[in-house]
């Protein structure tokens, strides 16, 4: 299988004063083409560090990340925005929606920011395979806790990414909707996408092909494995 997202030893520090946190200490991963990757840990452990240098939202003290064959760390902030752009989507836990522009308008905020070749076909498709199509005209705002998901969801694959990463995104939803969202980032692995997800739901973990858990910024050992 083709790696489409890797991490080769990612070191970050981070310092207060004459404090030092060891966020992260020498994580590697790779996530394959049609693969669905989860990441736990107990709180601390790293998980939102690591999935910040994954996005390039973060640059890592040491190490490299690579995403579709590109290198994504230590390159301007235009570069690697660039990249996020057309070759990564990214679902929050909390919307990542403008909260003035309705959900069909932020949509193609995200296809103008990347690489353009998806287009109004793809929007209204996309739109109704996320089950959001009926509330296209909507404000976030005037959203559910569901919708709101959905329409993230919505967003994240504007571009048809072939990098998906996912911040707890069952963290608010209900079993209904919950289900529907995992549904959505599972079948974008069955298209060949690579999908990580960043979870403290057991039931996430125990879905995915594999689980990575992360202990005190490091891969704990005894943590990885496939999940049936």
């Amino acid at each position: 299988m083709s790696e489409l997202l890797q991490a080769d030893s990612l070191y970050r520090f981070y310092h207060a004063g004459d404090d030092e946190t060891l966020a992260l200490q020498g994580v590697s991963l790779a996530v394959a083409a049609g693969e669905v990757v989860a990441v736990t840990g107990p709180s601390g452990s790293g998980k939102s560090t690591l999935l910040a240098c994954l996005a390039g939202l973060d640059e890592p003290d040491g190490g490299m990340v690579t995403l579709d064959g590109e290198r994504l760390s230590r390159r301007p902030e235009a570069q690697r925005a660039a990249l996020r752009a057309g070759k990564l989507g990214m679902l929050y836990q909390h919307s990542n929606l403008v909260g003035h522009l309705s959900v069909a308008a932020n949509v193609a905020l995200a296809q103008r920011l990347g690489d353009g070749e998806t287009g109004e076909s793809w929007r209204a498709t996309l739109l109704e395979h996320c089950g959001i199509a009926a509330r296209s005209a909507a404000r976030p705002s005037q959203l559910s806790g569901g919708e709101l998901a959905r329409a993230g969801l919505a967003v994240a694959l504007a571009n048809d990414p072939p990098v998906l990463l996912a911040d707890e995104p069952t963290g608010e939803l209900d079993e209904v909707t919950a289900q529907r969202v995992l549904a959505l980032l599972r079948e974008r692995a069955d298209a060949g996408a690579a999908v990580l997800i960043v979870t403290h739901n057991p039931e996430v973990a125990v879905g995915a092909d594999r689980e990575i858990r992360l202990l005190d910024g490091r891969v704990d050992p005894t943590g990885q494995q496939a999940s049936s």
